[in-house]
């Protein structure tokens, strides 16, 4: 049986994700919660961990890699950020130890675009650009999720990056204004949706039209009988369309474009890049971020 060498966690906003690795990297068990930073900062970080850690039969001689919301300024310690143009390498150098533990733990930094116009951050997604690392040296990076990432990489550099809010949307929108009552009884759907592929392809045409276009979800029940499921698929390809103008613009033609992604998300947004007509390649979300952490132990725990 192989020895464990490492933990690697995945410390999300509301998610907990851990794995108890060896050091071919391999995965020897595997915790999962919903104890994220909203509930580790009540609960407290160490505590959460060291429960899991228990479970896993993990010795106080491993040492831990932690990326995510565990080093956000609400989180355990805050990990700050390594600043555009952001060599991947360099971020691994500014992980920063968790004072007064005994077991050697390091929470990764984050990566900050500090434009006076267009200001952004990422916290996690930077892991998963270390182990999504291919061999294209420029390449387009999209990362579906509540806060979607579209990066631009020059091969370890992380050049530029925007972030869309598209899930945080589509919850506050279909939630919280008047197109509730067009998607209150909306069943789930997938991209082959009709009215989704419709909507996709219109705002990726015409985003300036993105506040009018969502206003059809509501109209269009109102004067063609638009159903609600309908409804709520239109809403989500005229967000993802929008977020596809804007993401596609960050970097040249000749970057490699990949999806990033896995679950539900993976085959919409599979489906978005088929509908639109545009290459691309599938990296799996789950086994990038452990690819990155596991790249990370390597540089700080094994490198001497």
């Amino acid at each position: 049986m192989n020895e464990p060498a490492y933990v690697a966690v995945d410390w999300g906003t509301s998610s907990f994700r851990l794995w108890l690795m060896d050091r071919d990297d391999h995965v020897l068990a595997v915790r999962r919660s919903g104890e994220g930073m909203t509930t580790a900062a009540s609960m407290g970080f160490g505590t959460v961990l060291s429960s899991h850690l228990q479970t896993v039969q993990a010795s106080a001689a491993l040492p831990v890699v932690i990326c995510g919301m565990a080093g956000a300024r609400q989180g355990w310690v805050e990990a700050g950020y390594v600043d555009v143009p952001a060599r991947l390498s360099t971020v691994l150098s500014n992980a920063v130890r968790v004072p007064a533990e005994e077991r050697d733990i390091r929470i990764l930094p984050g990566i900050a675009q500090r434009s006076d116009t267009m200001p952004d951050v990422m916290r996690g997604e930077e892991t998963q650009l270390l182990g999504s690392a291919g061999i294209a040296s420029q390449r387009l990076v999209c990362m579906p999720g509540t806060h979607s990432k579209w990066v631009g990489v020059n091969g370890d550099i992380v050049t530029s990056f925007s972030s869309f809010m598209t899930g945080e949307v589509f919850d506050a929108l279909s939630k919280h204004t008047i197109l509730k009552h067009a998607m209150a009884e909306a069943d789930s759907f997938d991209g082959s949706h009709p009215a989704f592929i419709d909507a996709l392809r219109h705002a990726r045409e015409n985003p300036a039209m993105f506040t009018n276009l969502i206003f059809t979800c509501r109209s269009g029940q109102l004067l063609h009988g638009l159903d609600a499921t309908s409804a709520a698929a239109r809403l989500s390809g005229l967000l993802i369309g929008t977020e596809f103008a804007g993401g596609l613009s960050i970097a040249g033609t000749d970057a490699t474009v990949q999806l990033v992604a896995s679950g539900k998300l993976l085959t919409l947004y599979e489906a978005a890049f088929a509908a639109l007509d545009l290459d691309f390649e599938t990296v799996d979300a789950d086994l990038a971020v452990r690819n990155g952490l596991a790249s990370a132990a390597r540089s700080l725990f094994f490198a001497h």
